[in-house]
This record gives C-alpha cells, sequence and structure tokens, in this order.
C-alpha cells in the first residue's frame, strides 16, 4: 500500500453527463506532474522513445509505441526524460469509474472488459503488438462523433480485455481507505459540477456536505490537496479549457461563463493551472471531444 498525498490529485474536466473525454495531441514535451482521479485512464503514446513512465511503484523507460491502462486513484504520469522527439504523439482516453455499471459487467459478454479493470488497479501494460494493431483505431477516435464514438471506445475495451501479453506494472494497489469517503466526495463534486458557474461559497458547499466550515476545509484539502477556492478554480478552469477547443467564443465570454468575475483573474488562474494562457492554450491544443 502506498500514500498518494504527496501527488497532484487532477479534476478532469470529465461532467457527470459525459461519457469519455478524449485527449489527442502532438507535443514535444510532458507538463504535468505524477498524479492521480478517480477515473479510469488508458493512455496511447507514439513516437515517445525514451520518455519515463510512472505508474505506482513501477518506473520505466518506454518504448517507441505503447498503451496503458490506469485504474482509479493509482498514481501515474510521463517525463520526457531522454526522448528528444518534437513530434510525440498522445492520445489520452478519461471515463468515470461508475461509467459501466456493475449490473452490466456482470453479463458473460462483458466479463474481459470487468476482468480487465480489476487488474487495472496496478495498471496495465499492454503489449507492442496489441498497440499496433489498435494504432489505426486510436487514431480515428477524437474525429468519431455520438453513437459511434462511445461503440468504438467500447470495442477497444474489449480487445484490449481480450489481447494476449499484458502485464501488470505497480505491486502495490491503493488503499480501500482511499474510497471511505467517497460518497460525500462525490456529492460536493457533483454540486460544484453543476453549480460552477455562479458565485459559490465555502459555507454553501459545507452545508451540502453536512459539515462545518472547519470541518469541510480540513476534509477538502485531504481529499484534493487544495484550498476549496483552489478546487473550485480548477473544475472552472477545466471547464474553460474544453470551450477554448470547443466553442467559438471569445475568451472573456468563456471566462465569465466558468464563473471568473473578471478577466484579469480568469487569466491569471489560467496560467497557474494550465502553464499558458487562454489564447495559447486554444491555438495549441487540439482534439478535445465529448459526449452530450
Amino acid at each position: 500500500m502506498n500514500s498518494q498525498k504527496n501527488f497532484y490529485r487532477e479534476i478532469a474536466p470529465l461532467s457527470s453527463g459525459d461519457s469519455f473525454l478524449v485527449f489527442d495531441r502532438i507535443k514535444d514535451n510532458f507538463d504535468f506532474p505524477v498524479h492521480y482521479h478517480p477515473e479510469f485512464e488508458i493512455n496511447f503514446i507514439l513516437n515517445g522513445k525514451g520518455v519515463k513512465r510512472v505508474v505506482g511503484d513501477n518506473i520505466e523507460e518506454i518504448e517507441e509505441i505503447e498503451l496503458v491502462l490506469v485504474g482509479p486513484n493509482l498514481y501515474h504520469g510521463w517525463e520526457l526524460h531522454k526522448c528528444r522527439n518534437k513530434q510525440i504523439h498522445e492520445i489520452t482516453i478519461q471515463f468515470h469509474n461508475d461509467l459501466l455499471h456493475e449490473s452490466l459487467l456482470s453479463r458473460k459478454i462483458m466479463t474481459p472488459i470487468r476482468d480487465m479493470f480489476h487488474r487495472s488497479i496496478h495498471g496495465i501494460l499492454f503489449s507492442k503488438e496489441t498497440a499496433e494493431a489498435l494504432t489505426p483505431r486510436l487514431l480515428k477516435i477524437s474525429r468519431l462523433d455520438g453513437m459511434d464514438y462511445f461503440l468504438e471506445i467500447i470495442s477497444v475495451l474489449y480487445d484490449l480485455a481480450n489481447s494476449r501479453n499484458q502485464r501488470l506494472l505497480s505491486t502495490f494497489t491503493v488503499d480501500a481507505d482511499t474510497f471511505e469517503e467517497y460518497d460525500k466526495m462525490k456529492l460536493i463534486y457533483e454540486f460544484v459540477q453543476k453549480n460552477f458557474s455562479e458565485k459559490l461559497t465555502l459555507e454553501m458547499v459545507s452545508d451540502v456536505a453536512s459539515m462545518s466550515t472547519i470541518s469541510f476545509n480540513r476534509f477538502i484539502k485531504k481529499r484534493t490537496g487544495k484550498t476549496f477556492v483552489d478546487y473550485v478554480n480548477n473544475i472552472r478552469v477545466g471547464y474553460a479549457a474544453r470551450w477554448l477547443v470547443e466553442k467559438d467564443l471569445s475568451i472573456s465570454e468563456i471566462a465569465f461563463k466558468s464563473g471568473f468575475n473578471n478577466i484579469a483573474n480568469f487569466n491569471r488562474n489560467f496560467k497557474v493551472i494550465k502553464k499558458c494562457t487562454p489564447s495559447q492554450y486554444r491555438e495549441d491544443f487540439s482534439g478535445l471531444r465529448r459526449i452530450l
């Protein structure tokens, strides 16, 4: 078992109404710290020889191509390390840990996926052959829409689950204590997701959690590693980042739509969280998709 208190808790820009998020981009660096989140994550990297992968207690240099499934709350991250390629292609697919209900996973046809999800608490590295076979399909996913998008990812999960020569990465799994307050955190998360564009006070969200403001402050810091204000701002910036790519709105419109009361405050928070300005993000990022 291992504590994750020293790692960054990512707040994924994935709402309760979304099924999958796909990030598809060409990059020359990995600027996101080692982190964890309650969502499942598939990570595909092409042209990444020399990149360093961290999944739980496993640290390895990767080859030219790799495909990994990371289970909920297992910390992970990729670093440039010895890679000198300026055209690294990364595709990341995130989805809620309860997207496929247990009643569906218990069906015989879903047994391989259910078993793979159970193994993913260690992180799973798929074989080079599997990664190469799925490359054409993974490269097309961000261009699909609607039910085609949904069904193709389910199909990819099924093929991954049935693939040969899978390797578990981390020797430890996430401690069950990580989930002991999951229901309360989920309640807070869903409330903030629904109301992030409005003015949110500490007292308001403390009431939702049936906690005093002092207890709530401790709780949110323990569960996310952030103050309440930082937690809300991360969610707001997450939505703003999505809209910068998805919507033809001005940056000031997105700032107010995502809950910031002025453009300067928005720009400052966005740069702290995303390490670039909103205009740079809009220019550089491509391929973000979501299910409505």
